[in-house]
């Protein structure tokens, strides 16, 4: 497939994603995972599977982060992907989503990011040895706004390693 129609086809699926009624709670993992694994698809890698002990690591240190919400990672073994959003109407489509389009600014053949911009988010999203996924959501205190995180393992972004 080219990869105008892959493009394609992981916008029209984030954004059905992005359009779709909000769930309950208890598919928060399939809200994180869909939009993943539509990302790593366009590149034909396999698609992650939710990992609850990742999961519950990711809701501890959002839990720590709701007081300031502070974009601050934990510094754990996983590899992370953190994302913070003004006031609370931010869905898990919506952070991956920002996350994915740091792929305009990553380029294969160099393995590196346009200057002065991020890819890194996109690159451990794709990364071709990470299978599993857990994430979590908290609305911070005081109004502050929408935290996310998600963990990846094993994790990715080695320097001097492409993603795929």
């Amino acid at each position: 497939m080219n990869t105008l129609f892959l493009l394609l086809l992981l916008v029209l699926a984030v954004s059905t994603a992005l359009a779709a009624p909000a769930r309950p709670r208890s598919s928060t993992a399939g809200q994180f995972l869909q939009p993943h694994n539509v990302a790593r698809a366009a590149l034909r890698e396999p698609p992650l599977v939710w990992d609850s002990k990742l999961a519950k690591y990711a809701q501890r240190w959002a839990n720590q982060r709701r007081w300031d919400c502070t974009l601050k990672h934990s510094n754990g073994p996983y590899g992370e992907n953190i994302f913070w959003g003004s006031g609370n109407g931010w869905n898990p489509a919506q952070a991956v989503t920002t996350w994915v389009s740091e792929r305009r600014w990553y380029n294969y053949w160099r393995n590196t990011c346009s200057r002065g911009q991020m890819c890194g988010h996109y690159t451990q999203i794709v990364w071709k040895g990470t299978r599993r996924l857990g994430c979590a959501v908290v609305t911070c205190y005081g109004g502050r706004g929408t935290f996310m995180i998600c963990n990846y393992d094993p994790p990715g972004n080695y320097i001097g390693q492409r993603p795929y």
